[in-house]
């Protein structure tokens, strides 16, 4: 600690990173195998909506290059989950099964912390690059390049230098919102994940509640919209836009990327107030749980 009492959580954290690219380099098989398998699970999901898309023009009102935009948005936020934080929460139970917690809770550092990024899944980072090379793919078709690029010509040759400015720092805000959503998703699940992980301490194992998570992000897998337009869909897309808002941590910062409009318009606000308020609550969680552990040698 450099003679400070205060845990310095960036030189813990990389010395994790070092550790897991360590641990990945033992076992390069099985990197290469995660890395296979996940480009595979990529290739399918776009080969399966483009074969939807040959046969419509749009669902909803999301085109093919709309929706492709929309599944990179959640492939980015559930790839930064599953790298940095799924193989943590999941590891959690095993910590608490053979005693490893106790040693946890001796460490002069926060126990969420540590718990939370212990490991990292580095195989996962190739879904990061393969979701943001899609984004960018998508965007490229969305924007139509060359009108673009023909719209900025005609602004620089006519010296429309302010109004250049303007459009420029637009689309900049744009992309800040955008990143700052991503955030937001990230943040969400991450509590929604580390909120089931502390139930390990009352129940020993809780694989079941893990299929549970998995079985309600599935929802995040397509926009809110498309929900819409019968009874059940209606409960749904009401169900985890407001309760809890799996689809617009997804949805939203795809339609701001894209210019949709966002119906309501403060419907940003619940998606950020709700995913602060969850993190608090997840806090809270950990923390009573730990408080009814029972240490290995009790």
């Amino acid at each position: 600690m450099s003679g400070s009492t205060r845990p310095q959580y960036g030189r813990v954290w990389m010395t994790f990173l070092q550790n897991s690219l360590i641990r990945e380099m033992t076992f390069r098989g099985n990197l290469l195998i995660t890395i296979v398998t996940r480009g595979f699970w990529f290739a399918a999901q776009l080969i399966l909506f483009d074969i939807i898309y040959r046969n419509v023009n749009s669902i909803n009102d999301w085109s093919r290059d709309d929706y492709f935009a929309f599944m990179a948005t959640g492939m980015l936020i559930n790839a930064i989950v599953e790298t940095f934080f799924m193989p943590n929460c999941a590891n959690f139970s095993e910590l608490i099964r053979n005693g490893n917690l106790d040693f946890v809770l001796l460490k002069p550092i926060d126990t969420q912390f540590l718990v939370s990024f212990e490991k990292v899944n580095l195989a996962m980072l190739n879904q990061v690059l393969l979701a943001g090379a899609l984004l960018f793919y998508s965007l490229f078709n969305v924007a139509q390049y060359e009108l673009a690029m023909s719209v900025f010509q005609n602004l620089i040759q006519s010296g429309q230098w302010l109004l250049l400015f303007v459009i420029c720092c637009q689309g900049t805000i744009q992309i800040l919102m955008y990143c700052l959503l991503l955030a937001v998703g990230v943040a969400f699940f991450y509590s929604l994940m580390i909120a089931l992980a502390s139930s390990s301490i009352w129940f020993g194992r809780n694989q079941g509640l893990y299929d549970f998570w998995f079985y309600i992000t599935v929802f995040a897998r397509y926009p809110s919209s498309i929900y819409s337009g019968s009874p059940t869909g209606e409960v749904i897309r009401f169900a985890f836009s407001y309760v809890i808002p799996i689809l617009l941590v997804v949805t939203i910062p795809a339609r701001l990327l894209l210019s949709k409009a966002l119906e309501p318009s403060w419907i940003t606000l619940v998606s950020v107030s709700v995913t602060l308020a969850l993190l608090l609550i997840s806090r809270y969680i950990f923390k009573w749980s730990l408080n009814s552990y029972r240490s290995a040698s009790s």
